[in-house]
């Protein structure tokens, strides 16, 4: 099978398999997307290429564990979370918070379709320059929507959250940017 024409689930597959060919695939697919994520969780930081490079390493290390039934891409962006997540830990520059009123009242779902793709390209403009003065738990999920164009349910596998507390995190966010940062054009979700 070609690579390149295959789809994430099948090449993770092919890793599993014991292709180290196809690992390199994985990695060519998702380096920049990674380093692109992790630059959004971690502004500040000057290793970023270090810390995907750890995640590429516990993603080889535990792909036994994957289960090609669930979309790839969650799988390995949970795994970049959690390696994130441990090294905002580490360094203490945010504090990652154990209780989240977000999560404790459902949320109505906004449906995916409902941000039209030029709105997005404006927006990732505007985000560019003020998503560093975001909390947390507010860029991650704006970063993933709006540079990596994950749908609010894959958000959720990502982040461990339902799709409502995803809505209103982006929603809140985005309320958050225009109040500091005075961006223009925001999608109403």
């Amino acid at each position: 099978m070609d690579q390149s024409q295959a789809t994430d689930e099948d090449v993770a597959i092919q890793v599993q398999h014991g292709d180290v060919s196809a690992f390199a695939e994985i990695m060519r697919r998702y380096q920049d997307k990674l380093i692109r994520y992790g630059y959004r969780f971690l502004p500040q930081a000057n290793d970023v290429e270090d810390v995907v490079q750890e995640v590429f390493l516990k993603t080889y290390t535990n792909f036994k564990g994957y289960n090609s039934k669930q979309k790839f891409s969650s799988w390995i962006y949970r795994i970049a979370h959690n390696t994130f997540i441990d090294v905002v830990r580490a360094r203490k520059n945010e504090p990652v918070p154990f209780f989240d009123p977000d999560e404790l009242w459902p949320h109505p779902v906004a449906t995916d379709d409902q941000i039209k793709e030029t709105d997005n390209r404006i927006l990732r403009r505007q985000l560019d320059a003020c998503l560093n003065e975001l909390e947390l738990k507010y860029r991650e999920p704006l970063a993933l929507r709006y540079y990596d164009d994950l749908s609010y349910k894959d958000i959720g596998a990502v982040l461990r959250l339902p799709a409502g507390t995803v809505s209103i995190r982006i929603k809140r966010g985005l309320e958050k940017l225009a109040e500091h940062c005075r961006l223009t054009g925001l999608p109403n979700e």
